[in-house]
């Protein structure tokens, strides 16, 4: 008797439904399971009896599809294309992939002899010269729409952007005559839940043929194919709750492209139908290449886009800068460029709080409000900018000053006299097209059955309480000019005050002489005592029984060493609470791979941007980096040299580091769970990040993302 698995799962919760091991596929085509080690078939799902061979249990997989099939060459997530089989009363395209212990092989349909491959290429390269001809991001999303339409044959192709909410908005549409229009419109973060993302990382390209489809289920006289995982089979039944959903907006057929960059899911291109249509898997190999070029040129545009601004901006630093050699004191300086400096940030109003007192242009809150959000952020990092668009939101006291004041960027410029200065942007008032209301359809019942939103019908939302949000050219720019300004004043000083400021420099270095001897006094007693630990350590270890103990013991000195670094690098830095984490991270690996062996010093290589990031933050990914390249060492090259990558990106407020070997990757014994793993877990979490890790096929690639800075809490 045949084992067949439930199409119907029990659904909660949505983050939970399992949509990977739904038990059954797209009747369209046909899913053979094979067992690897007799290369036989023990499952499958689809009409397999009438369309490719009555007895396909225990067939020769080789003989079923006649061709070899090597088990070795096939990967998990890629699928292998093979070559066209002819069934009894069709042909079908063939591919094959490996899912777990077990191989799924995917037979499909094929088209009609038409375009070749060569038609094909060309009309892929002619697209991709069509995105690099756009002009600016707009253009380049309704170009990507319009191809993308031009390829498929659907109704309607959309280009949908997650926002950092995780909602989603329609930048661009390519619709037939007389199709409903989505653009502009807002998609609530529920209807792409959480574990659908991550599957449109990994499996880039998703159609539905016929949404009204009956799921054909996995069969097998012997297997329990229950949790058979089918992440990386196109051929997968999709949830029943999106298929209501689809059904709901009127679809008839869909497809799905993920745009991905850096391994995280920027959007997606979604095609909709109203009658049913399938994609040949030519198509979708050239939809999913399409893909790759799209996501590179919306890099390539982002970054011009911010060089231009740039530019821009370093003009208006300049103009601004030029206003302070005329005007001997910050208050003249004030009154002088606060219209320049107001327009060069697009800024509603401007303010400079320098002790007691303060200086406003434009539309500001009033004094004490201006005051109050000063001493909010005066508790941040000094002399690195803050930045809201939603400045109510994170301090509760400004909720009265949320029409002058809901944008704020500021920064703090040292002077005799600590002085911040503020940029203001009002409260925009903003109205939020959405497709159907985002909260008709919510519950707050948490066993509630599933049901998708029934209506998406135009809904309007006002939002208030947000300005327009500051660019990270703008941010930038905040930083460089008082840092300018600080610069520029201290030479308009030196050519003023003559004797009076010879005198005061005379006390400054003074000071800075104490200064420098204190903390030359601290230096040497703070490396004294690292270094008597360090040396407590080796001696231990030298006494120790046990290699274990031994290799606990050099651990320590490894942590200890990591501390000591950061030690000198604040020592010998002008801003003793901000490190350059790309160039802090390089030291603690060129000095642990000093103490590894000389052999490790032509195995790493570095990717690393610079991020700025506060001493103590910096410690701790010191010490996370420390333990996942000594784990490398121990577990992934059995204490031998072996290539080791070392990645650092930032992304809006958020790093993340990437540590990749090429060892034995998850299929090896787990190792590394002691005392080092803990204290990772333990110091991750202290950064509110996290840590993943994944296959590098081959070897293990461990990613750990954090924000920047320590989370704000509301009452500053």
């Amino acid at each position: 008797m045949l084992h067949q698995t439930s199409a119907t799962p029990d659904l909660t919760l949505c983050d939970r439904e399992p949509i990977h091991v739904p038990g059954a596929i797209q009747p369209h085509g046909m899913l053979l399971v094979v067992d690897p080690l007799t290369m036989t078939v023990e499952g499958a799902a689809g009409d397999a009896e009438s369309r490719l061979l009555p007895g396909w249990f225990g067939h020769p997989i080789e003989t079923l599809i006649e061709q070899p099939l090597d088990p070795a060459r096939l990967k998990e997530r890629e699928g292998t294309i093979l070559k066209p089989l002819i069934g009894q009363h069709e042909t079908f395209d063939v591919s094959a992939h490996r899912s777990g212990e077990r191989i799924l092989v995917e037979l499909e349909p094929a088209d009609a002899p038409g375009e070749g491959p060569l038609a094909m290429l060309a009309m892929l390269e002619e697209a991709s010269l069509r995105f690099e001809q756009a002009v600016g991001l707009p253009d380049l999303y309704r170009e990507a729409a319009d191809a993308y339409r031009h390829i498929t044959g659907f109704d309607r192709v959309m280009i949908y952007r997650f926002l950092e909410d995780e909602a989603g908005v329609v930048v661009a549409e390519s619709t037939a005559d007389g199709v409903a229009s989505f653009m502009n419109h807002h998609f609530p973060a529920g209807d792409v839940p959480r574990q659908a993302r991550d599957l449109y990382v990994r499996n880039r390209i998703r159609v539905i043929p016929d949404v009204a489809y009956d799921p054909a289920p996995l069969r097998s006289p012997s297997a329990d194919l229950r949790e058979l995982d089918l992440s990386d089979a196109s051929l997968r039944s999709v949830s029943p709750i999106h298929i209501q959903y689809l059904h709901n907006m009127g679809v008839a057929a869909s497809a799905s492209i993920s745009i991905v960059q850096d391994g995280v899911l920027w959007g997606l291109i979604a095609c909709h139908h109203r009658t049913t249509r399938r994609l040949s898997l030519p198509v979708r190999v050239v939809c999913r290449a399409l893909a790759s070029s799209l996501s590179r040129q919306i890099r390539a545009k982002d970054e011009a886009v911010l060089y231009r601004e740039r530019i821009r901006l370093r003009s208006s630093e300049d103009a601004v800068c030029a206003k302070l050699n005329r005007e001997p004191t910050l208050t003249a300086f004030f009154g002088e460029a606060a219209r320049e400096l107001m327009s060069m940030m697009g800024a509603d109003g401007f303010a400079a709080v320098e002790g007691n007192e303060t200086f406003t242009h434009g539309r500001c809150p009033d004094i004490g409000g201006v005051q109050e959000i000063a001493g909010f952020v005066r508790k941040g990092v000094p002399h690195t900018p803050f930045s809201t668009d939603r400045l109510s939101e994170v301090m509760q006291q400004a909720v009265p000053y949320r029409a002058l004041a809901s944008g704020v960027l500021a920064v703090a410029m040292s002077t005799e006299v600590p002085t911040i200065l503020l940029w203001f942007r009002a409260e925009k008032l903003q109205v939020v097209n959405w497709a159907g209301n985002p909260h008709k359809d919510m519950t707050d019942d948490p066993a509630a059955i599933l049901t998708p939103r029934s209506s998406f019908a135009d809904w309007s939302e006002r939002v208030r309480g947000r300005s327009r949000p500051w660019s990270l050219a703008e941010i930038e720019s905040a930083g460089r000019l008082v840092r300018r300004l600080r610069e520029d004043l201290a030479t308009l000083r030196f050519r003023t005050l003559n004797e009076e400021l010879a005198v005061t420099v005379r006390e400054k270095e003074a000071l800075i002489r104490q200064k420098d001897f204190l903390l030359k006094e601290v230096d040497h007693r703070v490396k004294n005592s690292l270094q008597l630990v360090t040396t407590f350590l080796r001696l231990q270890a030298k006494e120790a029984a046990g290699g274990e103990a031994v290799s606990h013991l050099e651990e320590a000195q490894r942590r200890i060493g990591a501390v000591a670094l950061v030690h000198r690098r604040l020592y010998g830095n002008d801003s003793v609470g901000v490190v350059d984490l790309g160039r802090y991270l390089e030291d603690v690996v060129g000095d642990l791979t000093s103490s590894l062996g000389a052999e490790w010093t032509d195995e790493v290589r570095f990717d690393l941007v610079p991020v700025l990031i506060s001493a103590d933050r910096a410690v701790h990914v010191g010490l996370i980096l420390t333990e996942l390249v000594v784990n490398a060492s121990k577990y992934a090259y059995d204490g031998r040299a072996g290539p080791l990558s070392i990645t650092l990106e930032q992304h809006l407020n958020r790093f993340r580091l990437v540590i990749a070997d090429r060892g034995h990757g998850k299929s090896g014994v787990v190792k590394g769970t002691g005392f080092g793993s803990r204290m990772v877990d333990a110091l991750v979490a202290q950064l509110g990040g996290s840590l993943e890790n994944a296959e590098n096929r081959p070897g293990l690639r461990t990613i750990v993302s954090a924000p920047v800075e320590a989370a704000r809490t509301a009452s500053g």
